[in-house]
């Protein structure tokens, strides 16, 4: 698939254009979106639920500082660890962003791999305002822990049977969204899609599974290298409650144990490498759910760029 003239083609028909750039973790979608963002006169809005927040460089594998002066990106490091921004309230905030990005005669591109959000722009999502009740999250989880993720699916299953029908018992964290909703509204979670408002054109990195676990390995040694263990060790400095979202992620709640010195560094380096690897292929089963991707092999990515 020859990307550039896709692009061309899409552009001069499209009323209201928006690239997605999808793909797994380390597929290389920065690096496209900068390439394509360059040439396109694009500005680039962060779809990656854990890039929102500050002091966390090197475990979201944020884009390098002289790239975002070159390329406008937004909704990197616009919070703090300690806060929790919904859904609701990112779905908000990047379409009032790509409002503005159609004012000043530019392309909006969504890049990054939380496909929660990409659904939430692209297919106009309805989003519950629900806060999050971190109690009720903390006690959730514990109950998964002793007794199984199916036991906490069995009591949305109680609650709200077409929500759990739809959700997988491992998704432990929607699971839990869809309790949260019921328990506050009264109401079982909506039908949340909505027809979109956008002409949608979405591009996927599509890698050889080895391959894709080899970039993988080696994206976490590059993160150690570059200080991840003391990133997470001013993250814990801070006193952070260790059920924020933020401390959950990938790359902050795999070395804690090696900081708090109950676990070698090269355990809690090659768990991070199996989580990593583990959230790559959950990210390709939900992109799987979009019929009209146009996907790039690793071959036509290396000439690209």
């Amino acid at each position: 698939m020859n990307v550039i003239p896709k692009i061309k083609s899409f552009l001069k028909s499209a009323k209201k254009p928006l690239i997605v750039i999808l793909g797994p973790t380390a597929s290389g979608k920065t690096a496209l979106s900068l390439k394509i963002a360059h040439k396109f006169n694009g500005e680039i809005i962060s779809t990656d639920s854990r890039q929102i927040y500050k002091g966390m460089e090197i475990s979201t594998d944020i884009v390098k500082p002289e790239d975002q002066k070159e390329i406008p990106h937004h909704f990197l490091g616009i919070t703090t660890p300690d806060k929790v921004l919904t859904m609701s309230e990112y779905a908000k905030l990047a379409l009032d962003e790509i409002k503005k990005i159609y004012k000043r005669k530019h392309i909006p591109m969504l890049v990054g791999g939380t496909g929660l959000y990409i659904s939430a722009i692209t297919q106009a999502y309805k989003v519950p305002k629900v806060p999050p009740n971190l109690k009720l999250r903390n006690r959730l989880e514990k109950e998964a822990k002793l007794k199984g993720n199916e036991f906490v699916h069995k009591k949305l299953k109680k609650l709200d049977p077409k929500a759990a029908a739809a959700i997988h018992p491992n998704n432990l964290r929607y699971v839990i969204r869809a309790i949260e909703i019921n328990l506050a509204t009264g109401k079982n979670k909506p039908n949340l899609k909505n027809k979109p408002e956008f002409d949608t054109l979405f591009i996927g990195i599509n890698w050889p599974r080895e391959k894709l676990y080899g970039r993988i390995n080696l994206r976490v040694d590059n993160q150690i290298k570059k200080g991840l263990v003391e990133e997470v060790k001013v993250l814990l400095k801070k006193k952070y409650k260790k059920n924020l979202p933020a401390m959950t992620s990938l790359g902050v709640k795999e070395m804690i144990p090696y900081i708090k010195g109950k676990s070698p560094l090269e355990n809690c380096i090659e768990t991070l490498k199996m989580n990593t690897r583990r959230y790559a292929k959950r990210q390709m089963t939900w992109f799987k759910r979009y019929d009209n991707v146009a996907w790039i092999l690793p071959e036509e990515l290396e000439k690209l760029l």
